[in-house]
């Protein structure tokens, strides 16, 4: 193994135990909350669990054949195997999309303010939620159909052309012709979230500078430092969306510079996977900052 494969390896290795446990961690929390503490709970909440459940899927089903394939392992998956962990992944990774963006209008809506137009649709955002879960699902798992009908298993490692190519799995040549509608669609579903997402990201940044701009002149210089639990849960998601805009961006650009390079390389497909893997790794950890419970369940673990 090069050194570039081994810290390539440490990198999976690390980014797929980190973010699962933190990930699984955050679950379980969630599910106590929901059956120990139901007085607590949040219609949020469970937004929150189906993003983690998402970002755990995605971590698992991304990192794994990359981590066998940066130790040297061999026919790993074959053509049923390829079809079903990338179609897993896609779908996973579509799912996280559709429930930030979710998300993100959740708490734009919650905090806007009772004379704004949104404010009317506050009593309708619970009975929203899993029927929006239902169709997340039912779109990705249409959209991705594609993958079952084009992917196959690479048995030849000096694959040369365009095409994607997995660290087990490529593209069969006799699906470009339909690549451009698929990844039209993918494009048109990209917009259709994230334009959501940056519009109410926007939208709750104006807010919270409006609220800043009054507490200061109302509330003393302490007082004024003190963030309510909306706010700050408004912070935690605007950096989540942040954050997904950027690697996902950051993703998509490595992934379509992958299709279109002649010559394919291993380590730039690992690269592609570790780039996928930072937003559910990292969202974890933003999300701990607004749960009240994890010091309660470390100490009862």
């Amino acid at each position: 193994m090069f050194p570039g494969d081994k810290i390539l390896s440490f990198f999976l290795i690390a980014q797929i135990s980190i973010g699962v446990m933190a990930n699984s961690f955050l679950f379980m929390n969630y599910i106590y909350a929901f059956l120990i503490q139901p007085q607590l709970k949040k219609p949020i909440d469970s937004i929150f669990m189906h993003l983690t459940m998402a970002n755990i899927i995605t971590i698992v089903f991304q990192s794994i054949p990359e981590i066998m394939s940066s130790f040297g392992v061999k026919r790993f998956l074959d053509n049923a195997g390829c079809q079903t962990v990338f179609y897993i992944y896609r779908v996973a990774r579509g799912l996280s999309i559709c429930t930030t963006s979710l998300l993100s209008a959740f708490q734009a809506i919650t905090i806007s303010p009772s004379h704004s137009k949104w404010a009317r649709l506050k009593s309708k955002l619970s009975t929203w939620i899993f029927p929006s879960f239902l169709i997340f699902w039912i779109i990705n798992l249409l959209i991705y159909i594609h993958i079952i009908e084009t992917v196959r298993a690479k048995w030849n490692f000096t694959f040369i052309g365009h095409g994607f190519v997995h660290a087990y799995c490529q593209t069969r040549q006799s699906g470009d012709r339909h690549s451009g509608s698929f990844i039209s669609v993918i494009l048109t579903r990209d917009v259709l979230f994230l334009a959501p997402m940056i519009v109410s990201s926007l939208y709750m940044v104006g807010l919270l500078y409006r609220h800043h701009r009054r507490a200061r002149h109302i509330h003393s210089c302490v007082l004024s430092r003190q963030m309510s639990p909306e706010n700050r849960a408004t912070h935690i998601i605007l950096l989540l969306a942040f954050c997904f805009v950027f690697f996902y961006c950051c993703n998509n650009f490595m992934d379509i510079y992958a299709y279109y390079r002649p010559e394919k390389d291993s380590r730039l497909v690992g690269i592609t996977g570790i780039l996928s893997s930072c937003y559910p790794t990292f969202c974890p950890f933003l999300l701990m900052k607004n749960t009240k419970n994890i010091p309660k369940l470390t100490s009862c673990l």
